[in-house]
């Protein structure tokens, strides 16, 4: 465990990388006692900075939400982060890659909520209730550790590798479809370059979103009304270069596409 100026030297670096667009090295290695307590004091420490400029919180995500991704972490759990006003992009402007370091997308089922979700104890059949509609999602994450070299407390402290959002027009209730089998492929112009189903996030979104609900209580945080929640993706990520042009389509949700220059 880190003492307090370790967490603050920490998210310092952490704030630095992404204004200067220069990646650290994993914190893991610069600060070898870091665990998943201090990595998720150094995220608030970074929102807490980022909010007190302005900016938010619309939401939040949920990574390593997949088995695949946990196995790899070697973690049994999901992690999650921050969804700030300043990250949720126009899908009708393209986005500069330049403000970002190592940027990839990500194909998400997002939950806008209509009302609070309880935090202990949170379930499925919450999660459905509160829900106002779900909308097709493309999730931009980010690393700001050098070359996505990341553990479990470098993607944490790093606001869970989260850059920004976009979201299509389409708008449904969950009794429209079945949230937890819905197909989506993801396209760079014509090319389908990944493919993957919801059911691959927990196995059902729903699970994913009341974790989230249940994990941030224990930190004071409940998720409320309005709130953009972002399950987890059901395709790999990509990465993604100036001048590409990515669509993300889902069985019976519609699509949403973005533009890098």
């Amino acid at each position: 465990m880190l003492d307090p100026a370790q967490r603050t030297a920490a998210a310092e670096a952490l704030s630095r990388a992404e204004r200067d667009r220069t990646p650290v090295e994993p914190l893991r290695e610069s600060h070898p006692g870091i665990d998943v307590v201090d990595a998720y004091e150094i995220q608030l420490a970074n929102i807490r900075r980022r909010t007190a400029r302005g900016a938010r919180v619309r939401g939040h995500k949920v990574g390593l939400s997949s088995a695949a991704m946990q196995q790899m972490m070697g973690v049994d759990e999901p992690d999650y982060g921050h969804l700030l006003s300043d990250m949720v992009l126009d899908a009708g402007e393209p986005v500069d890659t330049s403000r970002y370091l190592q940027p990839r997308v990500e194909v998400e089922v997002g939950f806008v909520l209509g009302a609070a979700l309880p935090g202990e104890g949170c379930t499925e059949d919450d999660v459905r209730a509160a829900t106002a509609y779900v909308v097709p999602a493309i999730e931009l994450i980010d690393s700001r550790i050098e070359d996505w070299r990341i553990g479990l407390a470098d993607t944490v402290a790093d606001n869970a590798s989260s850059a920004g959002v976009v979201l299509g027009e389409a708008r449904a209730p969950l009794s429209a479809l079945d949230v937890a089998d819905v197909d989506a492929v993801l396209h760079r112009g014509g090319e389908e370059v990944a493919r993957g189903n919801t059911s691959a996030v927990l196995g059902d979104p729903t699970t994913a979103v009341a974790w989230l609900a249940r994990k941030v209580a224990g930190f004071g945080v409940r998720l409320e009304a309005g709130h953009l929640v972002l399950p987890g993706s059901c395709t790999r990520a990509w990465d993604v270069r100036p001048g590409d042009d990515v669509r993300a389509e889902f069985d019976g949700l519609g699509s949403v596409s973005v533009r890098f220059r």
